[in-house]
Order: structure tokens, then C-alpha cells, then sequence
């Protein structure tokens, strides 16, 4: 609608044109899902910054699993949303069609195996007979099974349990499990009664890295770049800060109080688990390494070897000739920040 029309709404009291206006006003919506993993990015969630910069109005919701969002994508109920690399190959290898146009983390330490106290696990040869868990189809669920197996071992050699994170505490205290392979706040809580036995990057250093990405359904991207371009500078503002400065980002920090109050725990666990994870600049995202590249990109490489893995566990039944059109470093180049 333009000014003129609008005058004329205004002039005429028509309550037609002004209702079309303001519906006009609000149409860009969009519903974001994210988790509980410590992010600088969470922060602009918290204080409205993604929303101002994109001029969306966005509804953001927290789940518990990458594959609860993608559910909720593959229904239209989200359109972009905050997942692992293992949950994504599984979801795009059924045929959804979404598109990681930023990657949030890599393979590190903010990701791992926590055994019990008591347990009588000290190293990886104990695992022979234990009760390890991990949430269902996540990135950890994937690791932990491609462990098992790079040590010669089977499902039937330990028992694995897919199960959401609040249980994986829950039975973990209770003593019901032995370990469970999990990210922040379940990582802090686990750590509390146990040790880390391995970490995601120790797995990734086996063969089997993993990432976590935002993601948006294709259709939703193919039809607002500018949003996914702004969002991503949101985001690669946040990312400059914690590398330029730590203070901003420590216990004490508002930034880490943000956090805590998004995404639970307290600020000192937020500004402790920022220091486990391993970042990307844009640049580097932007290369032939990781989004970039077309059928070179590690990004589709990495989905595509998860897929593989996951056929032959029988969580998924085929692995597509290429996951290439399921990455983009389309949004991060020229990203308004």
C-alpha cells in the first residue's frame, strides 16, 4: 500500500483499507526454533535484536531436539530453525527440503560422553556391557554410535538408550545409565557426578564430524533472502564480539545473563560452556570447506557420509546421490551486520 492510498483511507474513515494496512504492516512472520545449546547468538534472541534487523516479526520457540524442529518444519509449523548435522541428513534423506545457510558450531568440546562416578568406566575399553544414552537421532546419538563401532563394538555389545535430555539427567542421577553422550545444560549437569570420557572432536578426529547449523525450509528461502541475509549478520555480529571480547562474555557479563535467562542454568554455566565451543568466521563458512563449493562443499560431504552411516544402522532408507542442495553460503555473502 502507498502513502497516497493510504491518505485516502485516512480521509475517507474507510476501515477496509486501514485493516488491509495493518495487516499489510504485520505479514512478515516467521517462526524460529532454537535449543538450549549456549550460543552469542541466543543473546539476540533475548533482546529482540534478530526481530529488529529483520524487520520480521518472529516467534521464537525452543525445542528440545533437532529432530522435534524438524517435525515441526516438515509440518509448516517453523521455518527456520537451530539443528544438528545428523538429524538434518536424516530429515533431508526422507525428502525434506531445507536449506543451512549458517553454520553455528563444528565438532568440539562443547559436546561429549560424560561416564557416571561409579560406573567402573576409566576408559574406552569399559564400555563393553554399559548403558550409554543420547537424545534421539541428534548429532550426540550419531557420535556415540560411530564410536561404538570404530571400537570394534555393536548395540548388542552396549546398550544404548535414545532418550530426551531431561531424562538422560534424570535416569543418569537415578543410576540407571551409566553415561550419556550430551550438550548444555545436561553436559553441566552430567559433569557434576562424572567425567568426560570422550568429546565430540576426540569422535569427529575418528572419522565422523558433526555440525550444527541454522537451517530454513527452502521455500521459505528461496522467498526471503533478505531476511536469511540479515539474520546471519545478526548472528556474525554477536560471533565478533565473544572472539574480540572475552569480558563482555564472562560470568558476570549481561550477555551471560541474557542466556541464562533464555535458555536456562545460570550465567556462570552459559560463560562456561561458550569457552567449549568451536566457531567458524564467515568467511571460512563461506568457502569450498564448509557451504561453499556446490558438490564440493564439506558441509554436504559431512551430510552425506552421516547418511550413509545411518542406512546402515537402519535409521534411514536411502542416502541421496548429493546433499548439495541443502547447503548455501548464499546468506553470508555481503550479511548486513
Amino acid at each position: 500500500m502507498n502513502l497516497k492510498t493510504l491518505l485516502a483511507a485516512i480521509t475517507l474513515g474507510s476501515a477496509s483499507l486501514l485493516a488491509a494496512f495493518a495487516a499489510e504492516a504485520t505479514d512478515k512472520k516467521v517462526v524460529v526454533a532454537y535449543q538450549t545449546d549456549a550460543l552469542p547468538s541466543s543473546v539476540a534472541i533475548a533482546n529482540g535484536d534478530l526481530a529488529k534487523a529483520t524487520g520480521y516479526n518472529i516467534d521464537f520457540r525452543k525445542f528440545n531436539s533437532g529432530a522435534e524442529i524438524f517435525a515441526a518444519i516438515a509440518s509448516g509449523d517453523v521455518q527456520v530453525g537451530y539443528v544438528g548435522s545428523s538429524p538434518f541428513a536424516a530429515a533431508t534423506s526422507r525428502g525434506l527440503e531445507v536449506k543451512a545457510f549458517y553454520l553455528a558450531s563444528i565438532s568440539g568440546i562443547d559436546e561429549a560422553l560424560v561416564v557416571r562416578n561409579g560406573s567402573g568406566i576409566s576408559s574406552l575399553s569399559d564400555l563393553k556391557g554399559k548403558k550409554l544414552a543420547a537424545a534421539p537421532v541428534s548429532t550426540d546419538h550419531y557420535q556415540l554410535l560411530a564410536l561404538i563401532k570404530s571400537l570394534g563394538l555393536t548395540e548388542k555389545d552396549v546398550q544404548v538408550f535414545a532418550i530426551p535430555q531431561p531424562e538422560i539427567v534424570a535416569s543418569y542421577n537415578r543410576g540407571d545409565i551409566d553415561g550419556g553422550f550430551v550438550w548444555d545444560p545436561a553436559l553441566t549437569e552430567l559433569k557434576k557426578n562424572g567425567k568426560v570420557l570422550v568429546t565430540s572432536k576426540d569422535v569427529a578426529d575418528k572419522g565422523a564430524p558433526t555440525f550444527s547449523a541454522w537451517v530454513a525450509a527452502s521455500k521459505f528461502a528461496d522467498e526471503n533472502p533478505a531476511f536469511l541475509k540479515s539474520f546471519a549478520g545478526v548472528i556474525n555480529k554477536y560471533y565478533a564480539s565473544f572472539a574480540a571480547d572475552k569480558k563482555a562474555w564472562d560470568a558476570d557479563s549481561e550477555n551471560a545473563k541474557l542466556l541464562s535467562k533464555t535458555l536456562g542454568g545460570t550465567a556462570e554455566q552459559q560463560a562456561a560452556a561458550l569457552k567449549n565451543l568451536t566457531l567458524l568466521t564467515p568467511e571460512v563458512q563461506a568457502s569450498q570447506a564448509w557451504l561453499g563449493g556446490g558438490e564440493k562443499s564439506g558441509a554436504a560431504k559431512i551430510l552425506k557420509d552421516t547418511a550413509a552411516f545411518l542406512k546402515d544402522q537402519g535409521k534411514v532408507g536411502e542416502v541421496l546421490p548429493s546433499y548439495a542442495a541443502f547447503v548455501t553460503p548464499d546468506a553470508l555473502v555481503n550479511a548486513s551486520n
